[in-house]
């Protein structure tokens, strides 16, 4: 089904997660330190890195010169998210909330606490490569938004939206992920680049605007959806 590169200094648990990612048809690649890590993905890109957040540096190698030593695997996943949309799953002990939102807000596909059952890992692995294969080519947009000008013309399924800005701006970075989740905080950025003390709620009342707006352009789907504690995600249609 695909190559998955386990980021993983733990050889039991590294192994076990194995064993069911093999279970389930992909081919596993184990790595056990940060820097190995972002080489191999911007070299060779696995079909979905797991990727634990703590993690030994390795040896300081030529390649390590080259830039600055790579930290653990937030900085990874910062390093990667600047060449490609690559899908990555975080495994990690961290369980606070800012830790999560920190992770998601940087790019990561889901967020996996520990323990966590390998199952479920094995479920959401398979969940993002079906979300990543139905966008297609990694980083594309959603096919059936389109923008004409920065005046708040849109469209919908070929089907006219007037937005006010904000709603253009929320649109815009929603539908440039379709199935991602992203943070108020990151909305926020989006939708308010020039403000600085407003707070992450204000999104919400927009997010409901926008919302009413594309259900009456394409009634009976639910296009923006609401994770709870986090964010919104744009969800296309799916195929059949």
């Amino acid at each position: 089904m695909g190559r998955i590169l386990l980021v993983e200094d733990g050889r039991d648990s590294a192994a076990l997660l194995g064993a069911h990612l093999h279970g389930a048809g992909h081919e596993v690649e184990q790595i056990g330190d940060a820097e190995a890590a972002l080489e191999r993905i911007l070299t060779s890109p696995p079909a979905l890195t797991l990727l634990e957040i703590v993690l030994p540096r390795g040896r300081d190698g030529e390649q390590g010169r080259q830039r600055d030593p790579v930290r653990d695997g937030i900085d990874v996943l910062g390093r990667v998210r600047l060449h490609s949309n690559h899908p990555i799953i975080m495994l990690t002990a961290r369980v606070h909330e800012d830790d999560r939102l920190r992770a998601l807000d940087m790019g990561a596909d889901d967020y996996v606490c520990k323990p966590f059952s390998p199952r479920e890992v094995v479920a959401r692995v398979n969940t993002v490569l079906r979300r990543h294969a139905q966008r297609g080519a990694a980083g594309q947009p959603s096919a059936v938004v389109a923008f004409s000008d920065a005046r708040g013309n849109a469209s919908l399924e070929g089907r006219p939206l007037t937005l006010t800005r904000r709603e253009l701006l929320l649109l815009r970075a929603l539908s440039r992920a379709p199935g991602r989740v992203l943070t108020r905080s990151k909305l926020l950025e989006a939708a308010f680049p020039e403000a600085l003390d407003v707070n992450e709620r204000a999104v919400d009342g927009h997010i409901k605007n926008l919302r009413r707006k594309l259900a009456a352009a394409a009634p009976a789907h639910e296009w923006i959806r609401s994770v709870y504690g986090v964010g919104f995600s744009f969800a296309e249609r799916q195929a059949g």
